[in-house]
């Protein structure tokens, strides 16, 4: 049985492979033993004992608070992923239907916890009001409050707030927030280790067990530790990189055991050995990830974070110069100019149960001109899991063929089960780099187009360290093996233009001035047969704001190689505006 998605840019669609369904009935028959056995009655009380003896510690959320939005979540007013929920005191959003999917994932998960507790006592008074209402709805066990990518979050959150709540609360609440916490982190280790979510889950687990006092901490701890070491050996690559390739990911999991560590060193626990190491590679990463605007580059299912998130989770860091160029096991190339500086997707998207936050668009690429991002992808996350189609190749930097995604995520039922993760063709991809006195060469390959249209995509890029250029050459060339199933192949390369940049079309429409919020000009120069300035979009926090895109056309013939030449230079010279 085949599933369609359609394509983010065209109404083509997408004719999908046979599916696993084995492994799709073998995860239905664990869920369903799951839902049987944590549905039934009594089984709260498995999660009683033993009783928490009030808190510990104060786990520290190193992720920075934002202020203006916990004032917004004390009035009444909750926002996420594009979306907007009131419920003024005392009146609360638990009984309410969330606008969207995104949006009560983030409400459920307590993404609000650290912007309420900004505001000192009042904003603590109010968490503990939210939390308190939320356990009288949702305190038995339910399939979505109580999900695993629901629930890690949320144990976190209120691991991090609920010694201040209880400071400000009676006695009575204080045992009840414990209480609280302590059913929902037993409740997190009793799920299966998925690969995907395992470090997440027992961080989150980990640090509970930190700010719970007695007993209950002390198990959470010893039975999290150890399951922690083999989550992270398997999460973390040896460069640093996230398995799932998501820069964004490994942000946010350096915030966790940033989290963890600091919560150990409270309770004088020594930390294991396998925690410090992964903190020190994912600081490696996220250095080498972050593009001169401080924001991370846009890929595999992450957004560029603010500055200031991503300079809070580097803030330990004492390393200085220059950020590694080079990402072998992640697969990221980075190539540095004066002032231009461009990251480069150079792996295949994830496979296996980190591939359901994977991005179809290999050979993509990010530019940064001074501090001004021009060039960028879509920058789809998972907050917004309504949004599969800006998985697709056509919302990367890169190039696409007949309206077609290299690879596409499952849909319908078996995305249900299996979650949402790519499928199609696997992916070889080829990467080449040499350095020379003021000149970096990369030569990049890939092989998704050969099964549909016989033709392999190349990609070189050429950067010029004195003249401050940035020279790109899109090679199609004919596979000698395959057997194409048209001898024409229309192409579009597209150019993903940050929000903030502004284009002008010069008299030739064909060059294309680019200028970012510094005002300083780029050239977008290209010999392509057809130039067009279309709309785009680009994801900022789970919600999807208007942008622009450059997109070069042409057909391409299969019996032979066809060449798309670009290159990004400073404008201002002779004769050019600035």
């Amino acid at each position: 049985m085949a599933a369609e998605i359609k394509p983010l840019l065209g109404s083509k669609p997408i004719r999908l492979p046979r599916m696993p369904w084995l492994s799709a009935a073998r995860r239905l028959v664990v869920r369903q033993a799951m839902i049987e056995s944590f549905g039934a009655p009594g089984y709260g009380l498995t999660l009683a004992k033993p009783r928490p003896e009030g808190f510990a510690a104060s786990p520290r959320d190193f992720r920075p608070a934002d202020r203006m939005a916990g004032r917004s979540v004390a009035a009444g007013r909750f926002v996420f992923a594009g979306a907007v929920l009131d419920a003024p005191s005392p009146a609360d959003p638990w009984n309410q239907p969330s606008p969207s999917l995104g949006f009560a994932i983030a409400l459920h998960r307590f993404a609000w916890m650290g912007d309420l507790m900004a505001l000192g006592e009042p904003g603590a008074h109010e968490a503990l009001r939210l939390t308190l209402a939320w356990a009288e709805v949702f305190g038995p066990w339910s399939p979505f409050a109580w999900g695993r990518d629901v629930l890690a979050r949320r144990v976190f959150n209120l691991a991090c707030g609920a010694r201040r709540m209880a400071m400000t609360s009676h006695a009575e609440d204080a045992a009840l927030v414990a209480d609280i916490l302590a059913r929902q982190a037993r409740h997190l280790l009793r799920l299966p280790d998925g690969r995907a979510w395992a470090a997440e889950q027992t961080s989150a687990a980990a640090v509970a067990g930190c700010a719970l006092a007695g007993d209950a901490g002390d198990r959470l701890i010893k039975r999290a530790l150890p399951r922690l070491r083999t989550a992270l050996n398997r999460t973390i690559l040896t460069d640093g990189c996230h398995a799932s390739r998501s820069p964004e990911a490994g942000l946010e999991l350096l915030f966790d055991l940033l989290t963890l560590d600091d919560a150990l060193l409270q309770r004088g626990i020594e930390a294991p050995a396998e925690l410090p190491r992964a903190i020190d590679r994912l600081t490696l990463a996220t250095r080498a990830l972050t593009l001169p605007d401080g924001r991370l580059a846009c890929f595999q299912g992450g957004e560029a974070a603010p500055a200031a998130r991503v300079a809070a989770a580097l803030a330990h860091d004492e390393a200085h110069g220059e950020p590694p160029q080079v990402l072998p096991d992640g697969a990221y190339q980075r190539l540095t100019g004066q002032m231009l500086t461009a990251m480069v997707d150079a792996g295949a998207p994830a496979q296996g149960a980190y591939a359901i936050t994977a991005c179809a668009q290999p050979l993509a690429l990010e530019v940064v001109c001074g501090r001004d991002r021009l060039i960028t992808n879509c920058g789809w996350s998972p907050r917004e899991p309504e949004r599969q189609g800006f998985r697709l190749t056509a919302a990367g930097s890169t190039l696409s063929l007949g309206e077609d995604s290299v690879q596409a995520p499952l849909q319908g039922r078996l995305a249900e089960i299996l979650g949402p993760r790519l499928e199609g063709a696997n992916l070889r991809i080829t990467a080449r780099r040499e350095e020379g006195e003021g000149a970096i060469l990369l030569d990049l390959a890939h092989d998704g187009w050969v099964p549909r249209f016989g033709l392999h995509h190349e990609r070189a890029l050429y950067v010029d360290v004195r003249a401050d250029e940035l020279r790109g050459e899109d090679r199609l060339v004919p596979d000698a093996a395959a057997r194409p199933r048209a001898l024409a192949a229309p192409y579009a390369l597209r150019f993903h233009l940050h929000p903030e940049v502004q284009v002008a079309m010069a008299s030739d429409h064909r060059s294309v001035l680019l200028r970012g919020p510094s005002g300083r000009g780029w050239w977008l120069r290209n010999d392509a047969p057809e130039v067009s300035v279309e709309a785009g979009a680009w994801f900022e926090n789970g919600a999807v704001r208007r942008a622009t895109q450059i997109v070069l056309r042409g057909v391409a013939r299969t019996d032979n190689t066809t060449r798309i030449r670009w290159k990004i230079t400073p404008a201002g010279g002779p004769g050019e505006p600035a």
